[in-house]
């Protein structure tokens, strides 16, 4: 019914024509935002209401057609897949939409039984797209020319990207070290080797060591099926050089992978990938939804400069695809709309100098220095080679180092049980064996970091009340700790 039709049917039941007026303006307004979804193809700069989105999913989902209607004898489904869910709480949960996304052959075809979950993915992609080249400030042209959504976490959609490049004998891919378990295993999953590059110390930072990599580029000629740096990590390792990785695979002609779990927050970031997608060769970039986009873990965005890298990936995704994170997706963008966004990464930006002084400021009253990596502006770290004890006369290296490795960890224990999640401390020295690959010094992405310390994050959702209560227990966690080792000293 229009609204011309509504507002006759209103006055029919008594309801004054200025009481109507008022109430639909509401509905034109609701409609408007949603014709403008489809007209303009971009993220509202401000964000709908909760009633608005709601009453979008559920038009949406009557276009599927397990939601049956007419007391379901319009549609009779006889498949083996039919949209059937026997619990009313799990369907709510959906909103309706039980068919998922893609087909067997492709994770983006839309399907036939399902419009409504069809149109729900691409809408979905269109807004994470915008809001990634006007919110994040990757190129539309280069590193955010094309994309796909993804319903895994970051390790599994790096390893269908790989799965999606495969050549016939080539077998390798080169790391470059970062210690995070996630990637490593990534490249496992889809059946190749991988091969880490050292990285180095410049300063206090943990770089890309662009001379081992090229190194391994010769060890491995002809074996190497792509290259994957990484743009957003832990202090105190910093993004790799993705532009100069990406100079040297266009000379080799070798495939090249960011992971850009979490860079979207951050504009320095952003303009290096746009960089390096013009002076060499950037063949994808994983983004995940839940670091960047504040939804429940579970999602991905892969973007890239070439449509057929997009489209391959798509293809090789086994079977249709659970919609739950790109339905999470879909409401919270529409929610925040651009301008929330944008404010979410400039609310982070204005809180980096307070997070950073403050920081410092705890470090130094027990005699600790926050960790120098300009180049990472995401993560922060402050040494603990002081919180421990001294080394002993009679002890060797080895004895010292594993006693104080337990108590620092010991630290992270205390922090924990203070409800302080997200920081990592790091022992000097560690030994971790994943899947047959030794690395020496994990933790610290390097093999002979210069100090033990601990890192935090002021990522984007922070609040300044929660850095502020974040250094007040961290504060009284050191004062408790050094309190606790001068009495097993005594």
């Amino acid at each position: 019914m229009d609204t011309d039709e509504l507002l006759t049917v209103f006055q029919s039941l008594k309801i004054p024509k200025t009481h109507a007026t008022v109430g639909l303006s509401n509905l034109i307004a609701s409609n408007k935002s949603y014709r403008s979804l489809f007209v303009n193809r971009r993220l509202p700069d401000v964000g709908l209401s909760d009633v608005q989105i709601q009453s979008f999913i559920f038009l949406i989902a009557t276009l599927d057609t397990n939601n049956k209607g007419d007391d379901g004898q319009r549609w009779c489904g006889v498949g083996e897949r039919e949209g059937r869910v026997y619990s009313s709480l799990v369907a709510n949960r959906h909103f309706g939409l039980s068919h998922g996304m893609g087909r067997s052959g492709d994770i983006t075809e839309p399907q036939p039984k399902a419009v409504g979950s069809s149109v729900m993915v691409k809408l979905t992609l269109v807004m994470a797209m915008d809001v990634i080249r006007r919110g994040a400030g990757l190129d539309s042209k280069g590193a955010a020319a094309y994309g796909i959504l993804v319903p895994m976490c970051t390790g599994m959609s790096m390893s269908l990207v790989l799965s999606s490049i495969r050549e016939p004998g080539k077998d390798v891919v080169l790391w470059s070290r970062i210690d995070q378990k996630s990637c490593f295993k990534a490249v496992l999953t889809a059946g190749l080797q991988c091969v880490v590059v050292p990285t180095k110390l410049e300063g206090l930072e943990v770089v890309t060591d662009m001379e081992a990599m090229e190194a391994k580029v010769q060890e491995y000629q002809g074996r190497v099926l792509a290259v994957i740096t990484t743009s957003s990590c832990f202090a105190p390792r910093v993004p790799d050089k993705v532009d100069q990785v990406a100079k040297l695979c266009a000379k080799e002609n070798i495939a090249h992978i960011i992971n850009n779990a979490y860079g979207l927050q951050c504009e320095k970031t952003s303009k290096l990938i746009n960089r390096a997608c013009v002076v060499g060769r950037v063949d994808a970039i994983v983004c995940s939804t839940d670091k960047n986009f504040l939804v429940p873990v579970g999602g991905a965005v892969v973007i890239s400069p070439n449509e057929t890298i997009i489209q391959t990936v798509g293809k090789v995704y086994a079977g249709r695809a659970s919609s739950s994170p790109i339905v999470d997706l879909f409401i919270t963008l529409l929610s925040m709309g651009l301008n929330g966004y944008r404010k979410l990464l400039s609310d982070r930006k204005e809180l980096l100098d307070h997070f950073t002084t403050r920081f410092s400021e705890v470090a130094k009253k027990y005699n600790e220095s926050i960790l120098i990596c300009p180049n990472n502006t995401i993560s922060y770290g402050i040494s603990l080679d002081h919180l421990a004890r001294s080394k002993r006369e009679d002890e060797d290296e080895k004895e010292y180092l594993d006693a104080v490795n337990k108590d620092i960890s010991y630290f992270g224990a205390m922090l924990f049980n203070r409800c302080v999640s997200g920081t990592r401390i790091v022992p000097r020295g560690q030994l971790k064996v994943i899947n047959g690959q030794d690395f020496d010094g994990f933790g610290s992405s390097h093999h002979n970091y210069p100090c033990a310390y601990m890192t935090a994050a002021c990522a984007i959702g922070v609040t300044r009340s929660e850095v502020d209560e974040f250094f007040t227990r961290l504060d009284k966690t050191m004062k408790e700790f050094k309190k606790k080792s001068r009495k097993k000293s005594s």
